[in-house]
């Protein structure tokens, strides 16, 4: 049994910036009901990228609240929109990927996507499905459903092109691609960042062009990243990956401004409007302390979240070094001192990816081994057993030297 269209519509509703149209959705919802028929809620995420962060995510939980009300939730992986690249929000053509690349993407999406999702009643389609069965013709004739006009009227390219910054034509074809998944999929709600609402307007027009019923456009916010600046962005580093550690993603989240705590918690967080509402009115470090706390939950659970608490306060309160640290083991040699070149030892280690990321975080004062803090990436260090290693201010290791 569906509930009832208000109930529906107050979940659905949560930290959606737009819904083009609604009075449309509450007739979708109300034909729905009478004839006890899922609607098909359409979320299309390309792999460009190996890993999702919370805020890509919010997107996926809306699609997941539509999957918990008792519709049919289409997740298409854009394997062939991926190899346009989005446009959306961006000043420049951004770089087109490898099919290996894209594939690598995609399993690790779907992994991830699982931590949200019920994968086993989610569809799962990939746009090369009906666009590697295309011919140029069809191509054309796809194209002939837009003006440049309309096309121009999007934000990205009109002011790239003001401004005198190249738009390759491939990059017009994306949005019509976007729209034509809708009709092969059938989708009567389409969810996507506001970035994304002139996408999901393309949807509707192609679908009323093929004589269907068009969408409902759902637009949910970008939210900002750690920084409280820009766009939470891997390639910018103020994210929060939904992969990371419980103590990674706990820490992160006590690093964003008491401003932003709010925003945090109605997109990043399962909890009730309510209950966000008193923590807030509570003390800032409490509260954040409550956010961290929710969304360690949301993609562990809540022993995980409590343990990530412990820990950070463990660090920063008291100044311990938190339990179950890891071990990185050396062979003893005959004089029982094993020397290491520093660098190498946050390389190899996983401390840091490159060479040039370790000496930033040397140089920087990022690194010390039982509290004294080694600022020369030149330097080679003596290592002996039961030695403690800290990079940043979480991260910890302890050198154990076996015979």
């Amino acid at each position: 049994m569906f509930k009832s269209i208000d109930e529906q519509l107050n979940i659905i509703k949560r930290g959606v910036l737009e819904i083009v149209r609604q009075e449309e959705l509450v007739q979708k919802l109300k034909k729905s009901i009478k004839t006890q028929t899922p609607l098909r809620v359409k979320l299309g995420l390309d792999p460009t990228a190996p890993d999702i962060h919370i805020g890509n995510a919010i997107p996926i939980h809306k699609l997941r609240n539509f999957q918990e009300l008792g519709h049919t939730a289409v997740l298409i992986i854009g394997d062939y929109t991926a190899m346009v690249g989005d446009p959306s929000g961006v000043n420049k053509t951004r770089p087109q990927l490898t099919q290996e690349d894209i594939d690598n993407n995609a399993k690790t999406y779907l992994d991830q996507i699982g931590k949200i999702l019920d994968i086993e009643k989610t569809e799962i389609r990939y746009n090369s499905e009906w666009f590697k069965e295309m011919k140029f013709t069809d191509v054309i004739t796809l194209a002939s459903k837009m003006t440049v006009a309309r096309m121009m009227e999007r934000d990205d390219f009109s002011k790239r092109y003001s401004s005198g910054v190249p738009i390759s034509l491939h990059e017009f074809i994306y949005p019509l691609m976007q729209g034509y998944d809708s009709i092969m999929v059938k989708s009567d709600i389409e969810i996507g960042g506001t970035d994304q609402i002139f996408s999901l307007l393309v949807g509707r027009d192609l679908q009323r062009d093929a004589k269907m019923e068009p969408q409902i456009a759902l637009t949910t916010p970008l939210l900002e990243g750690i920084d409280g600046n820009k766009k939470m962005s891997k390639s910018l580093g103020n994210y929060i990956g939904i992969y990371e550690e419980p103590k990674e993603v706990f820490g992160k989240t006590m690093r964003i401004s008491d401003d932003l705590m709010r925003k945090y918690f109605e997109l990043a967080t399962d909890m009730a409007i309510e209950d966000i509402e008193s923590t807030l009115n509570g003390h800032p470090r409490q509260a954040k302390t409550v956010l961290g706390k929710a969304i360690v939950s949301r993609y562990y659970d809540d022993e995980a979240a409590e343990k990530a608490a412990d820990q950070f306060d463990k660090v920063f309160k008291e100044h311990k070094i938190p339990d179950d640290i890891p071990q990185i083991k050396f062979p003893s040699n005959e004089s029982q001192n094993y020397k290491i070149w520093i660098v190498k030892l946050l390389v190899d280690h996983g401390f840091a990816s490159t060479n040039g990321e370790a000496r930033r975080l040397i140089s920087q004062g990022g690194v010390s081994i039982d509290n004294k803090k080694y600022t020369d990436p030149a330097q080679e260090i003596s290592l002996q057993d039961d030695m403690v290693l800290k990079v940043g201010k979480r991260r910890f290791a302890k050198i154990v030297i076996t015979h």
